[in-house]
């Protein structure tokens, strides 16, 4: 019934503060990661890990993200556009059908190449504070889903990423785009994020059983894109030539990360056995 489903029209802009759009996704993807680096001030003090260490963890963690997101969407997900409008992968900004550029912000970043992004940055970090690089993915990859749980709540409030047709009494109606009746696979993915969050955190805090170096990243890892790639067969297609693949984009790209997560689970088991 009509009338149970959920209307969805939020306008995705806040404010505008001097010509500039305060948006929910800039809001959202910021207060998660500020959350994620809160719980990790405690993670680091329990690991009797330097202060500053700490602190500078933040800024290598999103520049790693933001660029690593932004190029994976640039390269992966609309490369002929972007291969036409090289300066656009790099300023905020878009060209009208005048000829003129016009602020827009980062409209477009792909979770794939945040996390790539993220791995790479955290090698860096590792290097210059002298932590072991598997020591401080793992204790990335405990936050992490929680991260990721903002960023899907802030796609929800951007209505995009949204799901198939569905006759499911929850489903969200996203009014700027149609009066399709969808499935709200932003909030599938939002929800099961913070779950895998609870599992790893609860875990780590239990402290009963000895893991080896790496299975935390493992974990993580490993139930975050299994579930990216059981969700995205309730989604519509991100770009236009995933029309008619058996498995889209994000689906392709996650199955390295589950085979790369399951190793160093298995790796960090027989390392104790």
């Amino acid at each position: 019934m009509m009338s149970l489903y959920i209307n969805w029209d939020f306008n995705s802009e806040i404010a505008s503060i001097y010509g500039f759009p305060l948006k929910y996704y800039g809001l959202l993807f910021a207060s998660g990661l500020v959350l994620s680096m809160f719980i990790l001030k405690g993670i680091f003090k329990t690991e009797n890990l330097d202060k500053d260490a700490h602190e500078s963890l933040f800024l290598y963690g999103i520049v790693g993200i933001f660029v690593g997101a932004r190029l994976g969407h640039c390269f992966f997900y609309d490369f002929e556009y972007f291969s036409q409008h090289i300066i656009e992968i790099f300023l905020p900004i878009q060209k009208n059908s005048s000829g003129n550029y016009y602020f827009i912000g980062y409209a477009g970043l792909a979770s794939h190449g945040g996390t790539v992004g993220l791995i790479f940055s955290l090698y860096l970090y590792s290097k210059k504070f002298k932590i072991k690089y598997l020591t401080i993915l793992d204790l990335i990859a405990i936050v992490a889903p929680l991260g990721a749980t903002f960023i899907r709540l802030a796609n929800l409030m951007n209505s995009e990423m949204i799901g198939n047709p569905t006759t499911m009494p929850w489903a969200f109606v996203f009014t700027q785009i149609d009066n399709v009746p969808r499935h709200p696979t932003q909030l599938y993915e939002a929800i099961t994020y913070l779950i895998i969050f609870i599992i790893v955190f609860s875990i780590y805090k239990s402290k009963k059983i000895q893991l080896g170096n790496g299975f935390y990243f493992g974990l993580s890892t490993t139930l975050i894109f299994i579930m990216r790639i059981l969700i995205e067969f309730l989604k519509i297609d991100q770009s236009e030539f995933e029309k008619g693949m058996p498995l889209n984009m994000g689906q392709l790209l996650s199955t390295p990360f589950i085979l790369v997560g399951l190793y160093f689970v298995i790796k960090s088991f027989k390392k104790n056995s």
